[in-house]
Protein backbone atom coordinates (compact mmCIF):
# COMPACT_ATOMS: atom_id res chain seq x y z
CA UNK A 1 0.00 0.00 0.00
CA UNK A 2 2.76 2.45 0.67
CA UNK A 3 4.44 1.77 -2.55
CA UNK A 4 1.18 2.52 -4.05
CA UNK A 5 0.96 5.63 -2.83
CA UNK A 6 4.68 6.37 -3.55
CA UNK A 7 4.39 5.77 -6.91
CA UNK A 8 1.15 7.28 -7.32
CA UNK A 9 2.68 10.60 -5.95
CA UNK A 10 5.70 10.31 -7.67
CA UNK A 11 3.51 10.80 -10.51
CA UNK A 12 1.52 13.52 -9.70
CA UNK A 13 4.99 15.56 -8.86
CA UNK A 14 5.94 14.47 -12.56
CA UNK A 15 2.55 15.71 -13.54
CA UNK A 16 2.94 19.40 -11.71
CA UNK A 17 6.11 19.68 -13.02
CA UNK A 18 5.14 18.58 -17.03
CA UNK A 19 2.52 21.44 -16.75
CA UNK A 20 4.76 24.07 -15.29
CA UNK A 21 6.95 23.06 -18.13
CA UNK A 22 4.66 23.55 -21.04
CA UNK A 23 2.97 26.67 -19.35
CA UNK A 24 6.35 28.33 -19.46
CA UNK A 25 6.75 26.97 -23.40
CA UNK A 26 3.37 28.50 -24.19
CA UNK A 27 3.87 32.05 -22.73
CA UNK A 28 7.35 32.22 -24.47
CA UNK A 29 5.52 31.00 -27.83
CA UNK A 30 2.81 33.12 -27.35
CA UNK A 31 5.58 36.20 -26.88
CA UNK A 32 7.62 35.35 -30.21
CA UNK A 33 4.31 35.50 -31.96
CA UNK A 34 3.71 38.93 -30.68
CA UNK A 35 7.10 40.17 -31.56
CA UNK A 36 6.93 38.45 -35.19
CA UNK A 37 3.72 39.92 -35.54
CA UNK A 38 5.20 43.77 -34.82
CA UNK A 39 7.81 43.03 -36.78
CA UNK A 40 5.52 42.95 -39.80
CA UNK A 41 2.86 45.17 -38.60
CA UNK A 42 6.30 47.67 -38.64
CA UNK A 43 7.03 46.29 -42.54
CA UNK A 44 3.20 47.08 -43.55
CA UNK A 45 3.14 50.13 -41.64
CA UNK A 46 6.01 51.29 -44.90
CA UNK A 47 3.76 50.22 -47.60
CA UNK A 48 4.04 53.14 -50.37
CA UNK A 49 0.68 54.74 -52.21
CA UNK A 50 1.48 54.10 -55.68
CA UNK A 51 -0.84 56.60 -57.36
CA UNK A 52 0.67 59.62 -57.80
CA UNK A 53 4.87 59.08 -56.22
CA UNK A 54 5.27 55.65 -56.29
CA UNK A 55 8.91 56.06 -54.94
CA UNK A 56 8.22 58.51 -51.82
CA UNK A 57 10.15 58.65 -48.55
CA UNK A 58 10.85 55.54 -47.28
CA UNK A 59 10.57 56.60 -43.63
CA UNK A 60 7.73 58.88 -41.21
CA UNK A 61 8.85 61.96 -41.38
CA UNK A 62 7.53 65.85 -40.46
CA UNK A 63 7.79 66.76 -43.51
CA UNK A 64 6.57 70.70 -42.66
CA UNK A 65 10.08 70.99 -40.90
CA UNK A 66 11.62 69.00 -44.10
CA UNK A 67 12.95 65.49 -43.93
CA UNK A 68 14.55 63.62 -41.17
CA UNK A 69 16.27 60.32 -41.55
CA UNK A 70 17.75 58.34 -39.14
CA UNK A 71 18.83 54.71 -39.17
CA UNK A 72 18.24 52.43 -36.31
CA UNK A 73 19.19 48.93 -35.11
CA UNK A 74 15.77 48.39 -34.70
CA UNK A 75 15.27 49.47 -38.27
CA UNK A 76 12.65 47.17 -39.52
CA UNK A 77 13.47 48.06 -43.32
CA UNK A 78 16.35 46.68 -42.73
CA UNK A 79 15.65 43.36 -41.90
CA UNK A 80 12.93 42.64 -44.11
CA UNK A 81 15.65 43.64 -47.19
CA UNK A 82 18.16 40.78 -45.18
CA UNK A 83 15.73 38.49 -44.94
CA UNK A 84 15.01 39.62 -49.31
CA UNK A 85 18.99 39.18 -49.93
CA UNK A 86 19.31 36.16 -47.77
CA UNK A 87 16.21 34.47 -49.17
CA UNK A 88 18.46 34.94 -52.82
CA UNK A 89 22.37 34.28 -51.37
CA UNK A 90 22.85 37.90 -52.52
CA UNK A 91 26.41 39.88 -51.66
CA UNK A 92 23.90 43.06 -51.10
CA UNK A 93 22.91 41.42 -47.12
CA UNK A 94 25.55 42.90 -45.60
CA UNK A 95 24.89 46.51 -47.55
CA UNK A 96 20.80 46.56 -45.86
CA UNK A 97 21.83 49.55 -43.90
CA UNK A 98 23.41 51.25 -46.61
CA UNK A 99 20.62 51.15 -49.38
CA UNK A 100 18.43 52.43 -46.11
CA UNK A 101 21.07 55.62 -45.75
CA UNK A 102 21.43 56.12 -49.56
CA UNK A 103 17.08 56.10 -49.84
CA UNK A 104 16.57 58.30 -46.89
CA UNK A 105 19.63 60.95 -48.26
CA UNK A 106 17.68 60.91 -51.26
CA UNK A 107 14.42 60.75 -50.19
CA UNK A 108 13.36 58.04 -52.44
CA UNK A 109 11.92 54.35 -51.84
CA UNK A 110 14.09 52.02 -49.63
CA UNK A 111 12.89 49.29 -52.18
CA UNK A 112 13.89 50.50 -55.34
CA UNK A 113 17.34 49.87 -55.32
CA UNK A 114 17.34 46.72 -54.48
CA UNK A 115 13.96 45.63 -57.00
CA UNK A 116 16.24 47.67 -59.60
CA UNK A 117 18.80 45.40 -58.60
CA UNK A 118 16.74 42.01 -58.96
CA UNK A 119 15.70 43.16 -62.05
CA UNK A 120 19.00 43.77 -63.70
CA UNK A 121 21.42 41.23 -62.51
CA UNK A 122 19.29 38.61 -60.16
CA UNK A 123 20.86 40.48 -57.19
CA UNK A 124 24.50 40.73 -58.27
CA UNK A 125 24.30 37.17 -59.41
CA UNK A 126 25.09 37.95 -63.20
CA UNK A 127 27.11 41.40 -63.11
CA UNK A 128 30.44 42.00 -65.67
CA UNK A 129 33.81 40.51 -64.01
CA UNK A 130 34.91 42.92 -60.91
CA UNK A 131 32.22 45.41 -61.57
CA UNK A 132 30.11 46.06 -58.55
CA UNK A 133 27.44 46.80 -60.79
CA UNK A 134 24.13 45.44 -59.82
CA UNK A 135 21.89 47.82 -61.35
CA UNK A 136 23.08 47.63 -64.89
CA UNK A 137 23.70 51.13 -64.83
CA UNK A 138 25.98 53.10 -67.61
CA UNK A 139 25.81 49.48 -69.18
CA UNK A 140 25.16 49.82 -73.07
CA UNK A 141 26.72 47.71 -76.12
CA UNK A 142 30.14 47.44 -75.16
CA UNK A 143 30.52 50.19 -72.64
CA UNK A 144 30.59 48.89 -68.58
CA UNK A 145 30.58 51.15 -65.64
CA UNK A 146 32.80 49.91 -63.36
CA UNK A 147 32.44 50.69 -59.13
CA UNK A 148 35.01 50.30 -56.69
CA UNK A 149 33.09 48.36 -54.45
CA UNK A 150 29.24 48.16 -53.66
CA UNK A 151 29.28 51.19 -51.21
CA UNK A 152 30.83 52.82 -54.34
CA UNK A 153 28.10 51.41 -56.62
CA UNK A 154 25.06 52.05 -54.10
CA UNK A 155 26.09 55.98 -53.80
CA UNK A 156 26.47 56.63 -57.09
CA UNK A 157 23.32 54.56 -58.65
CA UNK A 158 20.79 56.21 -55.41
CA UNK A 159 22.50 60.06 -56.31
CA UNK A 160 22.10 59.32 -59.97
CA UNK A 161 18.47 57.74 -59.71
CA UNK A 162 17.78 60.89 -57.38
CA UNK A 163 19.31 63.66 -60.05
CA UNK A 164 18.22 62.13 -63.49
CA UNK A 165 15.03 60.51 -62.34
CA UNK A 166 13.00 61.42 -59.75
CA UNK A 167 13.52 64.72 -59.67
CA UNK A 168 12.69 65.01 -63.62
CA UNK A 169 9.31 63.41 -62.47
CA UNK A 170 10.20 60.15 -63.38
CA UNK A 171 8.40 58.72 -60.31
CA UNK A 172 7.17 55.10 -61.39
CA UNK A 173 8.37 51.98 -62.85
CA UNK A 174 7.47 52.30 -65.85
CA UNK A 175 8.33 55.96 -66.35
CA UNK A 176 11.88 55.42 -65.02
CA UNK A 177 11.70 52.22 -67.51
CA UNK A 178 11.29 54.59 -71.04
CA UNK A 179 14.85 56.33 -69.85
CA UNK A 180 16.50 53.27 -68.04
CA UNK A 181 15.31 50.88 -70.42
CA UNK A 182 14.31 52.40 -73.71
CA UNK A 183 13.96 49.24 -75.70
CA UNK A 184 12.02 46.98 -72.86
CA UNK A 185 8.32 46.60 -74.18
CA UNK A 186 7.08 46.60 -70.21
CA UNK A 187 9.35 43.52 -68.57
CA UNK A 188 11.20 46.00 -67.07
CA UNK A 189 8.75 47.54 -65.37
CA UNK A 190 6.61 44.09 -64.51
CA UNK A 191 9.74 42.82 -62.90
CA UNK A 192 10.58 45.94 -60.93
CA UNK A 193 7.18 46.29 -59.59
CA UNK A 194 7.08 42.67 -59.04
CA UNK A 195 9.80 42.70 -56.50
CA UNK A 196 8.67 46.02 -54.83
CA UNK A 197 5.63 44.30 -54.03
CA UNK A 198 7.78 41.26 -52.60
CA UNK A 199 9.80 43.55 -50.86
CA UNK A 200 6.72 44.88 -49.02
Amino acid sequence: MVKKITVLFAIYIFLNILNLFLIEKAFAYSNTRKDFAKVLGEISDRKVNAENYQFTASYKADVSEGYKAEIKPGDARAANLKAFFRKYNSDLYNYADKIIQEADKYQFDYRLLPAIAMQESNLCRVIPDDSYNCWGWGIYGTTVTRFDSYNDAIETVSKGIKEHYIDEGLVTASAIMKKYTPPSQGSWQNGVNTFLKALE
